[in-house]
């Protein structure tokens, strides 16, 4: 059995979180998995994504704010291997873990829903304070995330683990 030799590192990792725009929530419930894909927008160690002011979501992070956030993406097409080959796709991938922070305040929700609208359209106004009064976000502040970049079946692992406040 081997063991996988990680890169002390969160540049890659950062790259990869900003460039993407649609990761998967774990939560749990009970003891059984919960995943939710979604919308969000990474900055400086932590996670936004909006969503409704009420919800199974919202219901699970006040239960159990510790988190799994995870974000993937293939490189390149699915290729025909040869016969007895392994699979391959280059691809890169990262894993979070941290706390999620439901954003109660409503003009703290309204500068991180503003931020989150500048990720995806840099031009977007600013959201109002009757617009951040009738949406939901939540803030995942990361603990510690994982990452591994695939190319040519040569895999590159980073670890990265945020300094406690």
């Amino acid at each position: 059995m081997s063991t996988t030799e990680f890169i002390k590192s969160h540049v890659e990792m950062e790259q990869i979180l900003r460039e993407e725009s649609l990761g998967f929530l774990g939560l749990q419930q009970d003891g059984e998995p919960y995943v939710v894909p979604l919308n969000y927008s990474y900055d400086a160690g932590k996670i936004v994504f909006h969503c409704a002011l009420s919800g199974k979501k919202l219901d699970l992070i006040r239960v159990n704010p510790r988190v799994c956030f995870t974000v993937g993406r293939a490189t390149e097409e699915v290729r025909r291997h040869p016969e007895g080959e392994p699979c391959h796709i280059d691809s890169d991938s990262v894993i979070c873990y941290g706390t999620a922070r439901i954003l109660d305040d409503v003009a703290e929700r309204q500068q991180v829903l503003s931020a989150f609208n500048h990720h995806f359209r840099p031009d977007a106004p600013e959201i109002t304070l009757e617009s951040a009064a009738n949406v939901g976000a939540v803030e995942i502040t990361i603990t510690e995330m994982t990452g591994r970049r695939e190319r040519e079946k040569k895999r590159t692992y980073w670890q990265h683990t945020f300094p406690q406040a």
